[in-house]
C-alpha cells in the first residue's frame, strides 16, 4: 500500500473518531460533572501516550530533559488538556451539542489572529474577508438565525465555546515553538494536564459514582478525542506528500458530527446551525487560499 493511501486512511480514521466525540461529550455529562470528565479522560489519554512512549522506545528521552523541558510541558499541559477541555466541556454542558461543536470550529480563525499578535505574521485582505464570513456564521448559530435582533440564546455558553477555540489555538502556537520529540511532548502535556485536573477535582469537584456507561464514555473520550486520534492524525501528516492533501479532510468532521448528533442524541439539527457551520467552514477555506499557516494543525 502506498504511503499516500495510508495517509488518507489514517486521516479518515481520525476524522471519523473526531466526528463522534461531540455526542460522547453529552452522553458522559449525563453521568459525571465537568471536572470528573476532564480528569478521567485526561488520565486515559496519558496512559495511552505512555504506551506509545513504550512502543516507540522513547523513555530514554526523559533522561535528556532539562528543568525547562518540564516547565514548558507544564504550561502546555495547563493550556491543553486542562484549560481547553475545562472550558469546552462546560460549553457542552450548557449548549446543545450541535451548537457547541460548531462554535468551537472557529479555531483556525483564532489561530490566524493569534499568529498576527504573537508571531508578527501579516494578514491579507482575503484572510480578513474569510474571517468576516466565518464570524457571520458564528453569529448565525449563537442567535439561532436571528441575526437582525442579535439576541443570543445562551451568551455564556456561546462565549465559552468561542473562548475554547482561542485556548486551543494558543496551545498549538506554544507547541510549535518547542522542537522536542512530538510523542514526548504529548505525553508530558497530558501528564501535567491530568495532574492539574486531579487537583481541581479534589478542590472543587466530586468523585462520580461508578456506572458502566459513565466509565465507557470516559474511556472512549480519552482515546477517541485525546489519544488515538492525535496519533492517527500525526501519522497521516507524516506519510502524506503534502499536508494540504490530508488536512482539508478535517472539514468533513463537523458535518459528520451533526449527522451523528442527530442519530445518537436525537437533537433536531437547526437550519441555522447548518447555515452557520457552512459559513464558518467557507470562511476558513476562503482565507486559506492565501494563508497556509494552519494546515498542519488539527482540532
Amino acid at each position: 500500500m502506498k504511503n499516500q493511501t495510508k495517509a488518507y486512511l489514517f486521516a479518515l480514521a481520525a476524522v471519523l473518531l473526531w466526528s463522534t466525540v461531540a455526542s460522547a461529550f453529552k452522553i458522559a455529562l449525563r453521568f459525571v460533572d465537568v471536572l470528573s470528565l476532564l480528569f478521567f479522560s485526561s488520565l486515559v489519554a496519558t496512559i495511552f501516550m505512555a504506551i506509545m512512549m513504550t512502543n516507540s522506545r522513547k523513555w530514554s528521552l526523559l533522561n535528556q530533559s532539562t528543568p525547562n523541558t518540564f516547565v514548558q510541558a507544564a504550561i502546555r499541559g495547563f493550556l491543553n488538556p486542562f484549560f481547553y477541555y475545562l472550558i469546552l466541556f462546560k460549553a457542552y454542558d450548557m449548549l446543545p451539542a450541535q451548537e457547541a461543536m460548531s462554535l468551537n470550529y472557529i479555531w483556525p480563525i483564532m489561530l490566524v489572529l493569534l499568529s498576527v499578535v504573537f508571531m508578527k505574521q501579516k494578514i491579507g485582505l482575503i484572510s480578513i474577508v474569510g474571517m468576516m464570513v466565518s464570524f457571520v456564521g458564528v453569529i448565525t448559530i449563537a442567535t439561532h438565525g436571528q441575526i437582525d435582533s442579535l439576541k443570543f440564546e445562551n451568551p455564556e455558553g456561546a462565549a465559552l465555546a468561542l473562548f475554547s477555540s482561542i485556548v486551543w489555538a494558543l496551545f498549538w502556537l506554544v507547541n510549535l515553538k518547542n522542537k522536542e520529540d512530538e510523542t514526548l511532548k504529548l505525553f508530558l502535556s497530558f501528564a501535567f494536564g491530568t495532574l492539574f485536573s486531579f487537583v481541581a477535582v479534589l478542590l472543587f469537584g466530586q468523585w462520580p459514582e461508578w456506572h458502566l456507561k459513565a466509565g465507557l464514555s470516559l474511556i472512549y473520550i480519552g482515546l477517541a478525542e485525546m489519544g488515538i486520534t492525535f496519533f492517527l492524525w500525526s501519522q497521516a501528516l507524516k506519510l502524506s506528500r503534502r499536508t494540504d492533501q490530508v488536512s482539508s479532510l478535517i472539514f468533513l468532521s463537523p458535518f459528520l458530527s451533526l449527522f451523528i448528533i442527530a442519530i445518537v442524541l436525537g437533537e433536531k439539527i437547526g437550519f441555522y446551525t447548518l447555515i452557520g457551520l457552512v459559513l464558518i467552514i467557507a470562511g476558513i477555506l476562503f482565507g486559506k487560499t492565501k494563508n497556509r499557516s494552519t494546515e498542519s494543525i488539527s482540532g
